[in-house]
């Protein structure tokens, strides 16, 4: 295995202590969260942090790619740095006032007119999280993963920590007469907003953590240089406003389209409750999600320091290969443990466990197309990024708007499939024609189809003898691993790695 793969397997490792493993310990909140709230009042958790996706893509305007590819050609990293966050500041700043200041309006569109301050709270959330984004991009691009690691975790530590004192100590201790005073900074009708509140505290301290690396900046700001940011990372603007489209509108617009039966009497508590469902199924997804994040992470600064090397271009098709085997090996790693895993989930969730292998497959389609997005970022083609995603935003619109009424969430999960897949497709052939790479199609369409007949042939393991079924399944998970092992000869590369 060649010695670029090792760095990129060593940089994904620590950035996956901090994505993955700090981030899945974020996502063990989501058992304490179904088993406390019902799937209407989960829904808003999923409905207003979709609406962050959004906002955070727009507040940042591709300028953490447009950073890294000018930090590797320009001398001056430092002034690259503060051309690019001095906008940042200026921006966040006004968004943050501009939604304070119209709250109410916005919260009476979204349907929270009863909770105007879950909008600020997440102004604030979102300001901050886009203006210290591209500290958290001078860390990666500087190589220093660990102090990366070490802000993700008092970021995610900190979340976790105020979560189970708001939602587990709190409601425990004020039943006793002895905690009286806990009455007096603990209102129970506050809520799934004591989730919000966990954030916005962790948010704050993130950015207090960076407020030493601000003043130690030696300030220079470049007018000519910030015109080259912009043009490099606007078309990724659009780009990643129509990438959140894809991943996320689906999100939104079920609590507005969502075909609500004759005998329902409560229309929004409905909507809302189709809304939890998918988000709690979707989390379902969570290696596969955690693992194209810390591969990102990783990739994008490698991406462009590998693009002089002599066989960039035979490293970039081999992290494809290797980045699909380990994708396929998550995809059946959970479906055929479906059993097990949506013990992840409270029970009243599990109707939506029909949503987990499309939204799986749809995500590794996801993690492809990062890959496959070299030949655009290192061609300075970034607008053929945001055609591709616009493409995919269309797609993806059209058929939740045709899909939801139909057939609910289940609409949405078939709409991200159908946009990602076609977007794969079409980066693949766009990319041969302007920085071809000879990626081994052959070799990573077996891998798919393997993985995808061992799935189907799983879901037909139905004996009265739980052991029995996980037994066959155990052989038929080892059988995909064996087979990648034997046609990539792995065992003699670790030997040699």
């Amino acid at each position: 295995m060649a010695h670029p793969l090792k760095k990129l397997m060593s940089q994904t490792a620590i950035y996956g202590i901090s994505s993955i493993l700090g981030r899945m310990l974020n996502y063990l909140l989501v058992p304490l969260y179904t088993e406390l709230f019902v799937p209407a009042e989960y829904g808003v958790v999923t409905d207003l942090y979709a609406y962050v996706g959004f906002l955070f893509v727009l507040l940042t305007y591709g300028m953490e790619t447009a950073f890294f590819r000018f930090a590797e050609s320009e001398k001056d990293k430092e002034k690259v740095f503060t051309t690019a966050i001095s906008p940042l500041f200026i921006t966040s700043t006004l968004f943050i006032i501009g939604i304070i200041f119209f709250s109410e309006n916005i919260a009476e569109i979204m349907r929270y007119e009863n909770n105007p301050e879950y909008i600020i709270w997440f102004a604030i959330i979102i300001g901050i999280d886009a203006f210290t984004s591209l500290f958290f991009a001078k860390l990666r691009q500087e190589n220093k993963a660990l102090k990366f690691a070490t802000f993700k975790f008092i970021n995610i530590g900190l979340s976790i920590g105020l979560n189970l004192f708001f939602l587990l100590l709190l409601p425990l201790l004020v039943k006793y007469e002895s905690f009286s005073f806990v009455k007096t900074i603990y209102n129970a009708e506050i809520g799934i907003g004591y989730i919000f509140i966990s954030n916005l505290i962790a948010t704050i301290v993130t950015f207090a953590l960076f407020i030493p690396d601000f003043f130690k900046i030696k300030y220079s700001f470049s007018s000519s240089l910030l015109k080259k940011l912009l043009i490099y990372g606007l078309p990724l603007l659009f780009a990643g406003i129509a990438a959140m489209t894809n991943e996320l509108i689906g999100r939104v617009l079920l609590k507005y389209i969502t075909a609500i039966p004759e005998n329902i009497t409560d229309a929004k508590e409905y909507a809302m409750t189709q809304v939890g469902l998918y988000g709690a199924n979707y989390k379902l997804a969570i290696l596969m999600t955690l693992f194209i994040q810390a591969f990102r992470y990783a990739a994008e600064p490698f991406f462009f320091s590998q693009k002089d090397e002599k066989n960039a271009k035979k490293t970039y098709a081999d992290i494809m290969k290797y980045f699909v085997i380990f994708g396929l090996t998550i995809f059946l790693g959970i479906m055929l443990y479906i059993d097990v895993a949506k013990y992840f989930i409270n029970s009243r969730y599990w109707e939506g466990l029909k949503i987990v292998p499309i939204l799986l497959l749809a995500n590794l389609f996801l993690g492809i197309i990062y890959n496959l997005s070299v030949w655009f970022k290192l061609t300075d083609k970034t607008n053929y990024g945001a055609y591709l995603a616009i493409g995919g935003a269309i797609i993806t619109l059209v058929l939740n708007f045709l899909l939801i009424p139909e057939i609910g969430y289940l609409g949405s999960a078939w709409a991200t499939f159908a946009c990602y897949f076609t977007m794969m497709v079409a980066s693949f052939f766009l990319g041969r024609k302007f920085y071809k790479i000879d990626y081994e199609i052959k070799k990573i369409f077996i891998y798919f189809i393997l993985a995808l007949v061992i799935y189907f042939v799983s879901l037909e393991i139905n004996f009265s003898s739980e052991i029995t079924n996980y037994m066959l399944k155990t052989l038929l998970f080892i059988s995909f691993l064996a087979f990648t092992f034997y046609k990539e000869d792995l065992i003699s590369k670790f030997k040699n790695f």
